[in-house]
């Protein structure tokens, strides 16, 4: 019999790639990883959102992951993937990000929570997971797609 107290808590992340660093999403949001499609457009939403898409009957808000960060957008790419969350506030949301890299199983032990001033980018993150002498930033999803403007971006 395995001691439970011996067996660490993991979590398993999709690490996706947006620009030059690498993030980390629960696996437990994710609902779907789809290929880039055409958005339909919606007049008066923000910049970072694209459109909507129809995805086997449901209809999804997609969301330029760059464009939420102030990054530069890019051109979609044959790497560029929409990764379709499901979140309790919001529902299903697709995140369009350059791309999916791996999946990876981390210990709950190897997750830090993000303790430092938060600027722009650290806004959208919930902690950074030690893995295999890297650094992943996990993304807070929930901060990720609301709607409320960046403290960062407040004068």
């Amino acid at each position: 019999m395995v001691d439970e107290k011996t067996v660490a808590e993991t979590v398993q992340y999709v690490v996706i790639q947006i620009g030059s660093e690498q993030y980390g999403i629960d696996i437990k949001y994710v609902d779907n990883i789809v290929r880039v499609q055409r958005a339909t457009r919606v007049p008066k939403v923000p910049e970072y959102i694209r459109g909507v898409i129809n995805l086997r009957g449901e209809v999804i808000p997609i969301m330029n992951v760059r464009l939420k960060m102030n990054l530069d957008d890019v051109e979609d790419t044959k790497n560029t993937r929409i990764i379709i969350v499901k979140l309790e506030q919001q529902g299903m949301v697709g995140l369009i990000v350059d791309e999916v890299k791996e999946v990876l199983t981390v210990s709950l032990e190897d997750v830090d929570k993000v303790s430092y001033e938060k600027d722009e980018k650290s806004h959208f993150l919930s902690g950074i997971a030690k893995y295999d002498n890297r650094l992943i930033s996990i993304l807070d999803l929930n901060a990720v797609v609301s709607e409320e403007k960046d403290p960062a971006k407040e004068k």
